[in-house]
């Protein structure tokens, strides 16, 4: 019965997906939405429309078990079949999970991306963001090294931070073995995912490393000591909620919620002392996000530091876009482009310079 459930809530997300936007505009129950001199995207308005009725927009329960399943749900609803890709391995980073997909059509040795999920900190796992590391690894033409890191809050704050780092250590020391090209091992992730990916960029320049040739930070979070314009305009409504992020925050914190915690660049890496130096970097968020701010901020802060990044915005899209490709052409489209451009910008790796240049 819940597989039945799940196939037609895909078949409904896809056709609403498709509508016209005159309609999709017209079924959300209100006018087009803007704020900040931008126009939501009518598919994600009749979304959210959709989703904030169903009262599953948010996780206002503070239940993880509930959330991650829920989530996990969710994922294959909008996620879509899994698209094929050369090969597929499940492994252990020492006692972590983590799944290997290797792209298709390569015959010289190709990139690895090491991707860190989304989700807080508290939700999500290799089976949450298959289907988007499937495709980044066709878009890319690279290999893909999903984590599926320790969660909050039964292991807060360091625990994923030391797990991400170690991935990327295990990536760089057996990268020809999975086939891939060890000297263009990236970093990347969305979201909380996205701050890990920033995160292990700091630590392994400064820490004798290898450091990464490239990382991919999609919508991240970097900043947990300030609340930027975008957190207050985009607060409720938009699929992640201050009342979520507070409890993200919270729970992965865990006992050290509260303190000067949140001025460890582990935990906000906006707040290094020194962003030189870095691999380049690729930011991209979303236009209706309340992370919006801070990664594009941050974006700002390496490029002022020295270090090249390249900032995408998608202006009428949400939180967790990347993570709905499978119901939406649109949405389709921009993760094959952000794939694309990590692809473009691992060819250019040992030409930093050149990788700041990239357009869409």
């Amino acid at each position: 019965m819940a597989q039945f459930r799940d196939k037609l809530e895909y078949r409904l997300a896809k056709l609403m997906s498709a509508l016209p936007a005159p309609l999709q505009v017209a079924l959300s129950g209100s006018p087009p939405i803007e704020r900040d001199g931008q126009r939501l995207a009518p598919e994600q308005q009749l979304s959210l429309a959709v989703l904030n009725r169903m009262a599953a927009a948010v996780t206002e329960t503070p239940d993880p078990a509930r959330s991650r399943v829920e989530r996990r749900r969710m994922a294959a609803i909008f996620g879509g079949p899994p698209q094929p890709v050369a090969a597929v391995r499940d492994l252990l980073i020492g006692a972590v999970p983590a799944r290997h997909y290797a792209p298709p059509g390569t015959r010289e040795p190709a990139p690895l991306l090491v991707y860190y999920h989304g989700g807080g900190f508290v939700f999500g796992d290799l089976e949450t963001h298959d289907s988007l590391c499937r495709m980044l690894c066709r878009s890319a033409a690279s290999h893909v090294l999903a984590l599926d890191y320790r969660l909050s809050p039964e292991h807060p704050f360091p625990a994923a931070v030391e797990d991400a780092r170690a991935a990327l250590a295990w990536a760089h020391e057996n990268a020809e073995r999975i086939g891939a090209d060890p000297a263009r091992v990236g970093v990347g992730g969305d979201s909380a995912g996205g701050n890990l990916a920033a995160v292990v960029s700091q630590l392994s320049a400064h820490d004798g490393g290898p450091a990464p040739a490239l990382q991919l930070l999609i919508y991240p979070a970097t900043d947990m000591s300030t609340r930027r314009r975008s957190r207050e305009l985009f607060a409720e409504g938009f699929f992640l909620s201050n009342t979520e992020m507070g409890w993200f925050e919270r729970s992965y914190l865990g006992p050290a919620s509260g303190t000067d915690v949140v001025l460890d660049p582990r935990v906000s890496p906006m707040l290094a002392e020194d962003l030189s130096g870095l691999a380049p970097a690729i930011v991209i968020t979303a236009g209706f996000d309340p992370l919006r701010d801070e990664g594009e901020d941050y974006a700002h802060a390496l490029r002022a530091a020295g270090t090249p990044a390249v900032l995408r915005r998608y202006e009428g899209y949400i939180h967790g876009f990347v993570s709905a490709a499978g119901i939406s052409r649109n949405l389709r489209e921009a993760v094959i482009e952000i794939g694309a451009m990590t692809g473009a910008a691992f060819a250019l790796a040992g030409d930093p310079a050149r990788v700041a240049s990239l357009t869409t």
